[in-house]
């Protein structure tokens, strides 16, 4: 039906019809597929949820004289430093750890505080303190120096992110018999609630679950500015047992994703923290659909009771835990679910209305003519598995 090269054009033009993936699925159920993928040109899909494998590349720029920075805090917080003499990798979950000269505060504030809350200032354009130790050689003299930085005093600020955008993941409760500190938050004893973290059929790559509108190169909405698709994520597992709508039924495809940090906006990037367990990062991330045929028209009009999730219980602690079976996203979003019996309230860790606006802005660039879309130079493959059974074990079932 379309090229995404004629799309641009009338992206160009101001003439292309652009449907959040919300209306997309409400237009379908009035016209049917057919009419709707005549209608319109490009879907919008966004998320704003926990992505705690993610990060911050930045470069500082040289002091004078030189140094070969070896350590590195940024408001307290260890940076990465095994590159070049000025660049470092800030980890979104890194905890406070100051250096043994300096005194830790004992506040909740500084007790909480992580590098996904570092990386969130300093995109909203605050001063963060920075103290480095640095080898010192022939060619890089100097041996420490601390300073005050700001997103525009230093030459290179971008997230890297080696694990975003999960393609569907898990429910996770707790059988056992105390309350768990879990990256989904508490989980209390007995059953007592379910949390679940992606958005559903809202969601970007439960829109496109062969990963076919996707690809290395992929531009997309990140953060509040525009970042690209740069690789597979780590944990990519599309070779999940999937529904017959090819759905996955619990986590599969990941991305890495990248983007210029400097053009984001903190509504979108923000640093969190989970009681007892740690710091992390909420981002959102919006990927638009270019109606290429009217397969992704089907695909997209996905809706939540087409969609499951394994129930998970992490009161076993190893990698494969037992599951209590799948349930809806449809279910999920009721607020309750029932386990053995037993009737469980249930949360999302993701913030649909975040997502939905997500979706909308992404829309509105588009339509503006701020955002066109992009050829993907290479495919996300999904013929390969980073482990050698099911993620969540042979439990799930889809009987």
């Amino acid at each position: 039906m379309r090229t995404i090269a004629q799309i641009n054009d009338k992206i160009e033009g101001n003439c292309a019809v652009v449907w959040t993936v919300e209306e997309l699925k409400a237009r379908v159920a009035d016209i049917g597929v057919t009419q709707a993928a005549k209608e319109v040109d490009i879907i919008t899909t966004g998320t704003f949820e926990q992505m705690e494998s993610s990060g911050a590349i930045m470069n500082l720029g040289h002091t004078d004289p030189p140094v070969k920075i070896r350590k590195c805090w940024l408001d307290g917080v260890p940076a990465y430093t095994g590159f070049g003499a000025v660049d470092l990798f800030l980890g979104a979950t890194q905890v406070v750890d100051y250096p043994d000269n300096r005194e830790i505060p004992d506040t909740e504030e500084h007790r909480e505080r992580g590098g996904g809350h570092v990386i969130e200032d300093l995109i909203a354009g605050k001063p963060v303190h920075l103290q480095a130790l640095g080898q010192v050689t022939d060619c890089y003299p100097r041996g420490s120096f601390e300073t005050t930085i700001t997103k525009d005093r230093i030459n290179q600020f971008y997230l890297f992110n080696p694990r975003n955008l999960y393609q569907n993941f898990i429910v996770g409760v707790n059988g056992g018999d105390r309350p768990l500190y879990t990256y989904l938050g508490l989980l209390q004893p007995k059953l007592s609630n379910a949390v679940y973290s992606n958005p559903g059929a809202i969601s970007p790559l439960i829109n496109d679950p062969q990963l076919k509108l996707v690809g290395i190169g992929t531009r997309i909405f990140m953060g509040g500015g525009i970042g690209y698709i740069a690789w597979e994520g780590t944990q990519h597992f599309p070779l999940q047992k999937r529904l017959p709508n090819q759905t996955p039924i619990g986590p599969a495809a990941t991305l890495a994703l990248i983007g210029d940090a400097k053009q984001m906006n903190p509504k979108w990037v923000r640093g969190c923290y989970f009681k007892n367990y740690g710091p992390s990062l909420m981002l959102g991330v919006g990927v638009p659909m270019p109606v290429l045929n009217e397969e992704v028209v089907q695909r997209c009009a996905v809706q939540d009771q087409d969609i499951v999730a394994p129930v998970v219980d992490f009161a076993i602690p190893r990698r494969v835990r037992p599951t209590f079976g799948l349930v809806s996203y449809a279910q999920l979003k009721s607020g309750r679910i029932t386990i053995d019996g037993k009737l469980v309230r249930v949360a999302p860790l993701a913030s649909i209305f975040l997502s939905r606006q997500v979706a909308m802005e992404l829309k509105q660039w588009i339509e503006s003519g701020k955002f066109t879309l992009t050829e993907p130079v290479a495919p996300i493959p999904m013929d390969r598995s980073f482990l050698p059974q099911d993620l969540w074990g042979s439990q799930i079932s889809l009987d």
